[in-house]
């Protein structure tokens, strides 16, 4: 969750509403439970490690001064860090996703190049699976292990190639605006 604030407020400064508006809108049903004082612990999380700053911004006359709260060099900088990650041990795919939202809102990264290199890791994992299970006797615990190992990791493919056709429509569609 701190990752994917972080990446948000890389777009622009906001308020904690703000930031969790949008990370419910991204993601979608999923998002539902999301609690707003989720995002407040987060924030305050945050800025105690020295990720983020809060400043007051004047409120309209029916609402208090808000919080308006803003990178740091070192959130660029784990902000950065974060979208180059490619692992995939034991994936969220709510996390992977706002990653790509999160990418192409703050036009961070190309959202179609992160999954390509979630998909080069994987493609690498899933070979280095494959030869584990060849060195095994068929029938073997560890051959059923590593066949559902491979399984998951082929699943985890599919789904990339969906969510690269997904976000090659986006940046089509942006071209053409």
């Amino acid at each position: 969750m701190q990752d994917a604030v972080l990446a948000m407020l890389a777009k622009e400064a906001s308020h904690g509403y703000h930031l969790h508006a949008r990370l419910r809108q991204s993601l979608g049903p999923l998002g539902e439970s999301m609690n707003r004082g989720q995002i407040y612990v987060t924030l305050a999380r945050l800025e105690k490690a020295g990720l983020v700053v809060c400043e007051r911004a004047d409120g309209l006359p029916e609402r208090p001064d808000r919080k308006v709260y803003a990178l740091t060099p070192a959130g660029q900088q784990r902000v950065a860090a974060w979208l180059a990650e490619v692992g995939w041990p034991k994936p969220d795919l709510a996390e992977f996703h706002l990653k790509l939202v999160a990418a192409a809102a703050a036009r961070l990264a190309d959202p179609v190049e992160l999954v390509a290199a979630q998909r080069r890791e994987l493609l690498r994992r899933l070979n280095e699976t494959q030869h584990a299970a060849l060195a095994e006797p068929a029938g073997s615990g560890a051959a059923l292990l590593l066949e559902g190992i491979m399984l998951r990791l082929q699943a985890d493919l599919r789904w990339l190639a969906a969510c690269e056709r997904a976000w090659s429509r986006i940046d089509d569609k942006v071209e053409d605006a």
